[in-house]
């Protein structure tokens, strides 16, 4: 992205927010955000047209949702949460820890099935019954829904047991993307997010995987305790509603919820 058209962008998103976010008191914030792995490259590009629409500064943590789960429950004065499923921001409100009604969708995730070898993932995914590879990296199950979803892909696959064998597991779908990508793994599950960066050609091979073959990739955001009544956490719920954030959030690949 040239400068020009970096400057023309922002400035475009910035007049589209104004109107929204002019309602909301001036106090300028420092909001302290917990987002999921696979949201990292998004929210660090919408940081910067927040943050001149609204005088609002953040300041972001990524990491699998289940680690910000246990983070928060113990105490960690996150202010938002950018889940990477639907489930932990309703089990944050249930357990007293969010605010209730404050949790929305704000982007639908895609799985897909990436390789850094040009060619080597095929469009329908059939290399994983193939045996051409000796590793396949997924994140953490545990604690990650796109790791989840990968081990739902391979039990509909009929290839969990038969691969077993060979699943790397990385802490979150970003380091599970670093073993892919520095090769200690020749393909595995990430975010379509990480591999279809807007104004960057996509590098190796890939299968988007269906969505039949899963649980919905649902993304919620929610307001934790540590923000309610915070002017910049309010702010930046409604600014992640807006049709520009949303268009930056469709350019890495999402759906809007």
């Amino acid at each position: 992205m040239t400068e020009n058209t970096r400057t023309g962008w922002l400035r475009t998103v910035v007049a589209g927010c104004l109107a929204l976010l002019v309602a909301l008191p001036t106090q300028a914030d420092e909001v302290l955000v917990a987002v999921a792995a696979n949201f990292a490259a998004p929210m660090a590009r919408l940081a910067e047209p927040f943050t001149a629409a609204t005088g609002h500064t953040l300041k972001l943590a990524s990491g699998a949702t289940g680690k910000f789960y246990s983070q928060i429950v113990a105490g960690a004065p996150f202010e938002v949460l950018l889940s990477a499923d639907d489930e932990t921001p309703q089990r944050l409100i249930a357990e007293g820890h969010a605010v209730a009604g404050s949790a929305f969708t704000y982007a639908v995730g895609q799985l897909v099935l990436w390789s850094a070898t040009p060619g080597l993932v095929d469009a329908q995914g059939a290399v994983l019954a193939s045996g051409r590879f000796e590793k396949l990296a997924i994140a953490n199950p545990k604690t990650a829904p796109y790791g989840r979803a990968a081990m739902e892909v391979l039990a509909a696959r009929g290839l969990s047991a038969a691969l077993a064998p060979k699943l790397v597991t990385g802490e979150s779908v970003a380091q599970t993307y670093q073993f892919i990508a520095t090769g200690n793994a020749e393909l595995g599950f990430v975010a379509l997010s990480q591999v279809s960066v807007p104004g960057k050609a996509p590098i190796g091979s890939m299968w988007r995987v269906p969505a039949s073959l899963h649980q919905p990739m649902r993304q919620d955001a929610v307001l934790l305790k540590a923000g309610a009544g915070k002017p910049g956490a309010a702010a930046l719920l409604q600014w992640l509603r807006s049709e520009p954030a949303q268009a930056v959030i469709r350019s890495y690949g999402y759906e809007r919820g």
